[in-house]
């Protein structure tokens, strides 16, 4: 098997004409459209009915991150705009929510547009927030390869910043649908079970689910449970490398309770399956972070984390652990050093090679060319991602973000 820095992305590219990208989500979110892939076959239906195409007992995985309003438009002295978006979090924080919640001040890292009309000194907006008027400032503090450092201020200074990017900032819908963010994007950008702040994209096969089709999977015995992952802007990032190895993989926060990782451990024999792309990276992370405590036991927390090339390497691969052995260690690593939650980052590659560890399926929405979860797609039902992307264009599909999805039943392996 062609190690994945070998790939060619242009092995991994189709032709998405512009109308087929979904400008607006539909009215009723389970009315989307369904492809169900399945041993080679295809068939549609709409996302009301997956539980009729999921096995009793399966245990679906759900990204419960929160999008934030990264986008923050500010207006110079002279009338001209300055637009912020922020990225992530530049301090280093060992719990992400501590970032959302300081208060006073706080800096991240920032795309800015226009940036090069700033020359220097803060910008400034005022709003109303609880009945209070609230000074917002903003000042540049370096400029980093890809981004800028930029500080967040605020008076008066007991709003978290939680409120304060609530008020201020707008919903950070992709670069690739062509409009302003308007009201119903607030509620459609977001899936109905968002729970903590921290994502500037949604994770957007979530999207689809509704309170109906909750209750549906609980009639059939079927179980959920969340993990975080917070979605930063690099999921868009395009790769422009000619092969894998040089593309930069982008680094995400994951956070997950020790029952979510037992409940997980408990369901290996059941279908387990992950709900969005973000989802899955999560608990095939937990499958690597687990091998790590078994090689070297007394790991600490700061190295216990998941990076591009880990899951290929020789030394993790030299003995193929069970996922139950790789679970329960991460467990016993967890409870001897006092965890209840596991934060730490990822930056998992999951592109054709790559084994399953722990997914069996995957509910995933139609990719970009050229993208890396195109290439996760790709591992999971191999050179069968061209055919049910054929269909998906042949049979008025909606693309990406806003537009419909697909259950995948991972290829055996």
């Amino acid at each position: 098997m062609m190690h994945p820095k070998n790939i060619s992305i242009a092995d991994y590219t189709y032709i998405l004409p512009n109308e087929k990208i979904a400008a607006f989500p539909l009215q009723q979110r389970d009315e989307s459209k369904l492809l169900i892939y399945k041993n080679g076959s295809i068939e549609q239906d709409i996302y009301k009915n997956i539980a009729s195409y999921l096995p009793e007992k399966s245990l679906l995985i759900f990204n419960d991150t929160k999008v934030i309003p990264a986008r923050v438009l500010f207006k110079k002295p002279t009338g001209g705009i300055i637009e912020i978006f922020c990225l992530e979090p530049y301090e280093t924080v060992n719990e992400y929510n501590s970032i959302m919640q300081k208060k006073e001040r706080v800096r991240w890292k920032c795309l800015i547009g226009g940036a090069a009309k700033w020359k220097e000194g803060n910008l400034e907006k005022e709003l109303i927030i609880n009945n209070e008027k609230t000074i917002i400032k903003v000042s540049l503090i370096e400029k980093l390869a890809d981004a800028y450092v930029a500080e967040f201020s605020w008076q008066p200074a007991h709003f978290s910043f939680a409120e304060i990017i609530q008020f201020a900032g707008e919903t950070p819908l992709p670069p690739y649908i062509k409009r302003k963010a308007d009201d119903n994007d607030k509620e459609r950008y977001q899936t109905i079970y968002a729970k903590f702040d921290g994502s500037v994209a949604a994770p957007t096969a979530g999207l689809h689910f509704t309170d109906d089709i909750f209750s549906s999977l609980s009639i059939k015995n079927i179980t959920t449970d969340y993990v975080t992952l917070h979605v930063g802007a690099g999921t868009f990032k395009p790769v422009k490398a000619t092969t894998m190895e040089g593309h930069e993989m982008h680094t995400e926060w994951i956070d997950v309770n020790s029952d979510t990782i037992q409940n997980i451990l408990n369901n290996l024999q059941n279908n387990i399956v992950a709900t969005g792309t973000t989802s899955l990276r999560t608990i095939e992370s937990l499958y690597w972070l687990g091998v790590k405590t078994i090689i070297n036991p007394a790991i600490e927390s700061d190295d216990l984390v998941i990076h591009q090339w880990d899951v290929y390497d020789e030394l993790l691969n030299k003995i193929k652990y069970a996922s139950t052995e790789a679970l329960s260690s991460l467990l016993q690593w967890m409870q001897k050093n006092k965890y209840q939650q596991l934060i730490t980052k990822t930056q998992i590659l999951i592109a054709p090679g790559y084994q399953f560890k722990v997914a069996k399926a995957l509910i995933t929405n139609f990719h970009q060319p050229n993208s890396t979860l195109l290439l996760l797609v790709a591992a999971a039902i191999n050179d069968d991602w061209k055919k049910i992307y054929i269909y998906a264009l042949e049979n008025d599909f909606r693309f990406l973000s806003y537009g419909d999805g697909s259950l995948l039943f991972i290829a055996p392996q």
